[in-house]
């Protein structure tokens, strides 16, 4: 009789563009969503610096009224984009770098009800992570940042600074850039969901 071992750990990845891409997702404004026209763009980086050249970030984002598409969002239903499904993914490429185009999100209430300052929600998955992280991206050039309560309660402005795209200047377009650092210096902020 064959002996009965436990199958070996393994990591997530190297699957990603062949297994899960799909032209387009990375443009949430694709349906003609409505509100101010966004992209972010940036670089996936290991510990090294190195480019992860087979990352996939998820975004899952409110609309620009500050309304996710998802029955649980208690919210007034006519603030509802049926345009905009604020979902996207996209893959980084051999230099590490991904892209979004999407709107820029309003502002939605907190567990306690205070407003947050508007966000993307970030999934990433990487070859050798066993598994996803999750992260959030900010817009730098927000007021409401100062009252966020998630970044609040990160106490290291270098901390906070990691969840902070920054507006690219001299554009007629908004183009923001985020870069994700994996782990060592300037390693973005992570949380446990």
């Amino acid at each position: 009789m064959a002996e009965l071992r436990a199958t070996p750990s393994q990591t997530v990845g190297p699957f990603f563009h062949p297994a899960l891409h799909r032209a387009g997702w990375n443009d949430l404004t694709r349906g003609g969503a409505q509100g101010e026209r966004i992209a972010i763009e940036g670089r996936v980086l290991d510990g090294d610096g190195l480019p992860c050249d087979d990352a996939l970030l998820e975004i899952w984002q409110a609309n620009a009224s500050g309304k996710y598409a998802h029955p649980d969002d208690p919210q007034p239903g006519d603030r509802l984009d049926p345009a905009f499904t604020g979902f996207g993914r996209a893959f980084s490429d051999a230099q590490g770098r991904y892209r979004f185009v999407t709107i820029r999100p309003g502002r939605v209430p907190g567990k306690d009800g205070a407003l947050q300052a508007p966000h993307l929600n970030v999934g990433v998955f990487a070859r050798g992570l066993l598994q996803r992280l999750c992260t959030r991206i900010y817009f730098a050039d927000e007021p409401s940042n100062a009252s966020d309560p998630v970044l609040a309660f990160l106490a290291d402005p270098a901390a906070r600074r990691t969840l902070l795209a920054v507006r690219e200047p001299g554009r007629a377009d908004a183009l923001y850039r985020f870069d994700v650092v994996l782990q060592g210096a300037g390693e973005t902020v992570f949380f446990e969901i």
